[in-house]
Parts: C-alpha cells; structure tokens; sequence
C-alpha cells in the first residue's frame, strides 16, 4: 500500500504542534513516517495498540488506541475485539493482557522490556510465604510476571492496591513484592509492616501479627531514585511548585510530596490543578507526554530517570512488531487459569475515593 504524501505532511504537522517544544523538527518528519507506516499497518492486521502512560510521545499521542496505567490497560484489553493486542509496555503487561484474551494473538515489541520489580520475587517464594504465613491471604501487585500472579489470591495495582486490602477484611495481608509501597499502603492503611525476616519461627510469626502487612524487598530502579534532598534542592529554587510522586517511590520521599498516586492519578491531578509549577517524579517521558497534552502548564523538566526497559518499546520495534508478528506473548494453560482468577478479583474492585 502506497503512502499519500500529502496524508503523512498533514500527520507531521499534527506532530509538530503537538510535539513541538519536546522533539526537533526534523526528528518528528522522521517520526511521522513511522508513525503513518504503523497506523497503517494496524488497521491490516486488524490490531489495537494500549500504550503506558511511560512511552516516548509520539507512540502515546499518535500510535496508541488507548492509554493509560496499569489498571486502565488491562480494562482496555479484556474489553478489546481486535484479532492483535500490541501492548507497548513491558512484559508483565503484555503477560496480563494474554492471561484476559487466551484466544488472542499478544505481542511485545521488545524481548528486553522487562522489569526490575517484577524480577525480583518467583512464584517458589510466594510459596514459601504461604508456608510461613499459612492462610494468609496474598495480594500481588500486577509488576509481576504470571507464575506470580497464579499464586496468589488477588492482584491490584497503584490505583487500586487500598481498596483490593480492605475488600479482603483481614487482619493479615501479604502484599509483594514492592517494599516501599507496601510501607506506604501501611501508613495509608493504619497497619504495620513486616518483613519475613522479621520473624524467628513460624509461631511467632502469626501470634505477633495484628493488622499488618507482610511485604517483601523489591524495588523499582526508576523510582527508588528519588530523594527528599531532590525534592528540598527543588523547592529552594521553586518555593510554589507541587511536588507529585508515584506510590513506588520511599516513604520519605513520599511524606515529603504534595501528592502521591498512580500515572493516571498524577497526570489527572496536574490537569485538574493550578499551580506555577509542577514536579513529577517519575519516568521521565510520563513527563513529557503531559507537557504535549497541556501546553499551558508549567511541568519542571528536571527529571533524568528514564526507564531502561519502557525505553526498549520505541516506534521501530513497534513497526517492526506489526510487519513480523513478532514477539509473541504465550503462557502455560495452568499458569494463566489460575493468574486469571486473580485478575479478575482485581477489575472487580474500583479505587478508594
């Protein structure tokens, strides 16, 4: 199929006043033929494209059917009737997608869009928790690879992982595997935390818990970057900016921000709010993609945190995902049965307002 000209200038110009002040001009005349090619393509195969909230712009603003966090991607894909997902994201994502559409063809731009926090915990530990904590109920957060998922009771997410804790009405929870949101929905929550290391022996270990949550040491790479010295060094310079955060980030930084929330929640409340300045720590391209969405408000581009594996997804890969069918996102039966069970729960609990 042939390409108008004229249809990829007109896409172009549409680029450059969106994109404008974040990419240079004949960057984005570059980008615009990616762009025309897989836009293209997709309506051939029949494919829809969810992009996260952390994609370079052009894919978030002229690539993706829809966007969103975590929780909002995976309502887009079980709602999705395209023969093709391409989930630009990372893996656990694309994992997610295939455990809600077994029939569809799930495909990850990408084989090095993985994820540090999902790479640090394995299903064997989640059976080794269960042992020293039995019929503790298990709350996975979705950064986690299906083998996870399958063991567990329930899934959430940043947006929703307080409401997913209270629908399960016990004084016990284990929550994995990010450490320091796990501290953060504690004091979100009134509960302490735990760690498994805490305890000497198994006895000990559930007669001392009473209104706790049982957390584990992973850590996002991106987000555990951020310091309260960050934060103190950017407000000496703007006294009035609000200071947002993601929940994976420390609880220092975290009681150190004037709000902390998902992407969605973030990028909702910069749209709804007023104020000089904006600081969002974060990745960094979340940042960006605001900016082209609301040109009007000032959002302090100071961040450097770029992450190493959102980055793997870019416009080539993409194109290249669509031409080659490549790379198909498959699981073992009983491995995505059980992870659906837990997915399930989660959509069907809607975020504390």
């Amino acid at each position: 199929m042939s390409y108008s000209t004229r249809d990829q200038q007109a896409l172009a110009e549409q680029m450059q006043d969106r994109l404008g002040q974040l990419v240079p001009s004949p960057e984005i005349q570059l980008k615009a033929e990616l762009v025309s090619k897989i836009n293209r393509l997709k309506l051939e195969r029949n494919a829809v494209i969810l992009g996260h909230n952390y994609m370079e712009p052009a894919l978030y603003h002229f690539v993706a059917d829809f966007t969103g966090d975590s929780l909002e991607l995976c309502r887009q894909a079980a709602n999705t009737d395209r023969d093709i997902i391409v989930f630009c994201g990372v893996r656990f994502m694309a994992e997610t997608a295939k455990i809600i559409n077994p029939s569809k063809l799930v495909l990850l731009p990408s084989l090095e869009a993985g994820c540090s926090l999902a790479a640090s915990i394995t299903a064997a530990d989640v059976r080794a928790l269960r042992q020293q904590y039995p019929g503790v109920p298990v709350v996975t957060y979705v950064n986690t690879y299906a083998e996870v998922k399958a063991e567990s009771d329930i899934c959430c997410t940043s947006s929703n992982a307080a409401a997913v804790i209270a629908s399960l009405q016990s004084d016990r929870v284990i929550f994995l595997p990010d450490e320091y949101m796990a501290k953060n929905l504690a004091r979100q929550t009134g509960k302490s935390v735990v760690f498994p290391e805490d305890h000497s022996n198994k006895a000990d270990s559930i007669r001392s818990l009473q209104d706790t949550i049982i957390g584990w040491h992973g850590r996002c790479e991106v987000h555990e970057k951020f310091t309260v010295e960050d934060i103190q060094n950017v407000r000496k310079q703007f006294p009035d900016v609000v200071v947002l955060a993601h929940p994976e980030c420390s609880p220092e930084v975290i009681e150190a921000v004037d709000f902390s929330g998902s992407t969605a929640a973030m990028i909702d409340y910069v749209k709804t709010h007023k104020s000089p300045h904006f600081l969002l720590l974060t990745e960094c391209s979340m940042g960006d993609n605001i900016i082209a969405e609301n040109p009007e408000k000032d959002i302090l581009r100071l961040c450097s945190v770029r992450c190493p594996h959102m980055n793997q997804i870019t416009l080539e890969q993409t194109l290249q995902s669509l031409q080659r069918l490549q790379y198909e996102v498959d699981l073992p039966e009983d491995i995505r049965l059980r992870a659906r069970g837990a997915i399930d729960k989660m959509l069907a609990i809607q975020p504390l307002r």
